[in-house]
């Protein structure tokens, strides 16, 4: 192992013990004092992956995206713009706590009229990020759940419908980051944000599944997930939205654009 890989495990477990000691505002602030606003700086390609995904893994939540759009801008990082979410609407990603008017309790969006047209690609790969730590982070209870839960003697992860639905949900998260790490382009990241949305859309419908009952409860950590993807799969525009942009894209400039040499 070499000294960047490292430096970047260590960056990992400082990063991932800020975000399981604070949420909202309070992580906002934790991050910008640990530099998040000197790595957008200076290394945004790989800052961006790390911290979102630990998002999604960690199941918090801080205000980042708007740091990522104001930094495709060119705008000074720390405030906030107004975001498209699906459906035609705007949605601005507050940096406090006040959960008045919000979308989702645990993400203190608040809507708006209307916004300005705003560059997307760097948003929506962040977002993508994001939802596929969500989606790591639910298919770890399923299968965890799995493990441990036994019916007729056995393990449920012993039975084959328990484990196409976990195996789905995995092919589904591993190509949505492949898809994720050659994304390039406003097109490459409209797609990758789609199949981002789409893997952790299908992991909440999995996992809810394998986990049963217990799955619906408040004490369970599953729906604070569930809630968490269906607010970012329509940030940004949703993957149902997307793919028909996507489709839209290819009819009318008449061929599919390369998008990753593989």
């Amino acid at each position: 192992m070499n000294a960047h890989d490292t430096d970047l495990d260590l960056l990992c477990d400082t990063l991932r013990k800020a975000m399981t000691t604070a949420d909202g505002a309070a992580l906002d602030t934790a991050l910008t004092d640990l530099g998040w606003h000197d790595m957008m700086a200076e290394m945004p390609e790989s800052t961006v992956p790390l911290v979102f995904r630990l998002l999604g893994e960690t199941g918090s939540s801080a205000p980042l995206i708007n740091d990522v759009v104001l930094a495709e801008m060119g705008l000074p990082l720390g405030g906030t713009v107004p975001l498209p979410f699906a459906g035609g609407r705007w949605v601005i990603w507050d940096r406090g706590d006040d959960p008045a008017a919000s979308v989702d309790a645990g993400s203190p969006l608040r809507p708006v009229e209307d916004g300005a047209t705003v560059p997307l690609a760097g948003g929506r790969r962040a977002l993508g990020w994001w939802l596929v730590g969500s989606a790591r982070a639910m298919l770890t209870l399923a299968r965890t759940h799995a493990l441990d839960r036994t019916q007729f003697g056995k393990p449920i992860a012993s039975f084959q419908a328990v484990r196409h639905k976990l195996a789905e949900t995995l092919v589904a998260i591993d190509g949505a980051e492949a898809a994720l790490a050659v994304s390039d382009g406003d097109l490459g990241a409209l797609l990758a944000k789609a199949a981002a949305g789409q893997a952790a859309l299908t992991a909440a419908r999995h996992c809810q599944q394998v986990l049963g009952g217990i799955g619906f409860t408040a004490e369970h950590d599953l729906h604070r997930h569930v809630r968490r993807v269906l607010v970012l799969d329509g940030l940004l525009g949703s993957s149902r939205e997307l793919t028909r942009e996507a489709g839209s894209v290819v009819r009318t400039q008449g061929f599919a654009p390369r998008l990753a040499n593989l």
